[in-house]
């Protein structure tokens, strides 16, 4: 095919791609004894099939089983000399399967260039090269340089290519959850790039799952207007589910974006990880119903809204947050949230292991404590940041002003950004007097509410402190707390009033036993200040015995235990933790209208409590929590 008959077949688009290859063969039930590449030589039967079955379910841009076929890769194997074998016997399956469109696949080479790397551009363009004649030589069709990290080796495969052979490129990039590649380069900034190649198309592949694909997508057509898309999702974000990696978007949900990506731009449509036939059938079903591509592809983007209460611009970034946890309070869906310690040594595994069974139970995220109770913990973000990377559930970082000076604070938030955390929890902190080393400094150089304003009106705006570039702009979601049942409640809704002018996006509130306490919080605040649109997750710490009732009562600052609550715990006897749980799911009922979801804070760090809660208030089918309407507002 060349280049010009190529454009002329996307333009007349959408052209149906195939699924994910090494997922696809391992549901199959195919042994992969060392790579997927050389099942071509080994298990030529089973990559034909699974061809086949990609083009029986529609496909007709069919990718051949040479994604890691590169003399770098192979060589891992012991297989470095088989490069030209691997990539002409891929193209001969994918042929003899029956493809209109043979696709000639080239993954990254597996190596870092030259300066992240040792690797010269020269050395990574003869190893591309080598691969590409192969393809080329056998009769590929054309070329997709596909889940690509880095924009520069990109940059060497689209010249390898053009030096080889004119078959149309595309060249095709995942990104992380934070919506930058592996090297921290944004959407836009790829399209920048990818616009000065010799290249026919740019797609997105791989990444997080279909909305993510979709809003990248979005981002380099307004960036580049011109270039011609691709998109091939995987079916959703990877999870973990007993020991094995499950992708749990349905078919109908992949056929339901197949449509949204072609409204977006895409001209070829297909999916990655995770999507099988019946993936790619119900795309094509859906694509079927398309009649043309809207006549200006236009992007919804974030309008800054205006608080007629007080004259503000706010920018809403919980629209646009890549957290499941913020995607759920932009969505008004009721939130689960789990209070969690982190260790009390160097192994997280206990705490990844409780977080792997609250999301299964249908938490949005864990929130993880910074030094609960001044106790030497593990620090936070890196709980955070494993549980996110192993459990696949969003994360909370709870981050104390106390005891940290203005550049800790700092260095401290760009790191956590660059380990993927998205959603931070400001508060004071418990004084260090109360914990395990009285005598280490408690001095705070910035207010919870100076903190919010910090992080939202300076990182996330590209910025220091003091004004100076940062590179890229941080995506922090940024939590506050309340109490809703303070002695003071003027001073408690001054405070909170502060925090929401200083761009808070929600706020977790200390344990309530009655829906009471809010409804009378909100009835006053709102008398002074206007509706009251930021979100709060409100507090629910089930009590398991009357002791531990009263302990809370009389000894923790801040939690009032109605005394109905401590009548019901003194009969309960020896059934305290049912009735205590009992107890906290009515309240959490009761609460549903006049909250954006629950903060659960399991007693004594019983996580299976919080999970049983989670799954019995999913059962009563909660309407959708009041989450209010973004950032500060």
């Amino acid at each position: 095919m060349d280049r010009t008959s190529f454009a002329g077949l996307i333009s007349a688009g959408p052209i149906l791609g195939d699924g994910g290859t090494g997922t696809s063969l391992v549901a199959a039930g195919v042994r992969v004894p060392s790579t997927f590449d050389a099942l071509n030589l080994t298990a030529p039967d089973a990559v034909k099939a699974l061809h086949r079955s990609f083009i029986q379910a529609g496909s007709r841009f069919v990718e051949t089983n040479t994604f890691g076929a590169n003399r770098y890769k192979l060589a891992d194997f012991g297989s470095a000399g088989l490069v030209g074998d691997i990539n002409a016997a891929g193209v001969r399956l994918a042929r003899e399967a029956g493809a209109e469109i043979v696709v000639g696949s080239v993954g990254p080479l597996g190596v870092r260039l030259v300066p992240y790397g040792r690797v010269r551009a020269d050395e990574a363009q003869e190893a591309f090269k080598e691969q590409v004649s192969a393809l080329a030589g056998a009769g590929a069709d054309l070329l997709f340089i596909e889940t690509q990290t880095d924009v520069d080796e990109a940059e060497q495969a689209v010249i390898a290519a053009r030096a080889v052979c004119d078959l149309p490129v595309i060249v095709s990039f995942a990104f992380t959850r934070d919506d930058h590649t592996l090297l921290g380069e944004t959407p836009e900034a790829v399209a920048r790039k990818v616009s000065l190649l010799d290249v026919d198309a740019v797609g997105v592949n791989c990444s997080e799952g279909p909305a993510q694909v979709l809003r990248l997508l979005q981002a380099i057509h307004r960036e580049e207007p011109g270039l011609a898309l691709v998109a091939m999702p995987n079916a959703g974000q990877p999870h973990r589910l007993g020991g094995r990696i499950i992708y749990q978007a349905s078919p109908k949900y992949l056929g339901d974006y197949a449509v949204r990506f072609f409204e977006a731009g895409a001209s070829i449509i297909g999916g990655c990880c995770g999507t099988g036939p019946e993936h790619i059938q119900a795309m094509g079903e859906a694509l079927a119903t398309v009649r043309s591509r809207p006549a200006a592809m236009r992007v919804t983007e974030p309008v800054p809204q205006k608080n007629a209460a007080r004259g503000l611009r706010i920018e809403p970034p919980i629209a646009t947050a890549t957290s499941t946890f913020a995607q759920a309070l932009s969505e008004g869906q009721h939130a689960f949230v789990v209070e969690m310690a982190p260790p009390r040594s160097a192994s997280a595994a206990r705490l990844v292991a409780a977080a792997e069974t609250l999301a299964n139970a249908g938490a949005h995220a864990v929130s993880v404590a910074d030094s609960p109770m001044a106790r030497m913990r593990m620090s936070p973000w890196a709980a955070c940041h494993l549980i996110q990377q192993e459990a696949s559930i969003s994360t909370v970082l709870h981050f104390p002003t106390r005891g940290r000076n203005l550049l800790r604070i700092q260095g401290d938030l760009l790191a956590s950004h660059a380990l993927g955390i998205r959603n931070v929890f400001v508060c004071m902190g418990d004084p260090t007097s109360i914990g395990d080393y009285p005598q280490a400094a408690d001095h705070a150089d910035v207010s919870p509410s100076g903190l919010i304003g910090l992080v939202k009106k300076k990182l996330n705006m590209g910025l220091d402190r003091a004004g100076a570039s940062i590179g890229e702009a941080t995506e922090f979601v940024v939590g506050c707390s309340v109490n809703l049942d303070a002695s003071d409640l003027e001073r408690e809704q001054k405070v909170l009033n502060r925090k929401i002018v200083a761009g808070a996006d929600f706020a977790y509130s200390q344990p309530l036993f009655s829906a009471e306490p809010l409804r009378r919080f909100r009835e006053r605040y709102e008398d002074r200040y206007g509706e009251l649109k930021l979100p709060i997750l409100v507090g629910l710490l089930p009590v398991v015995s009357l002791r531990h009732a009263e302990f809370l009562h009389n000894e923790v600052p801040g939690i009032t235990v109605p005394d109905q609550v401590l009548e019901t715990m003194a009969s309960a006897g020896d059934q305290g933790q049912k009735e205590g749980l009992w107890l906290a799911l009515q309240t959490g009922r009761e609460m549903t209208d006049l909250s954006a979801g629950l903060y659960l804070i399991p007693p004594f760090g019983r996580y299976h409590l919080a999970a049983e809660l989670i799954e019995q208030f999913r059962a009563m089918d909660l309407p959708a929590g009041r989450a209010g309407n973004g950032a500060g507002t």
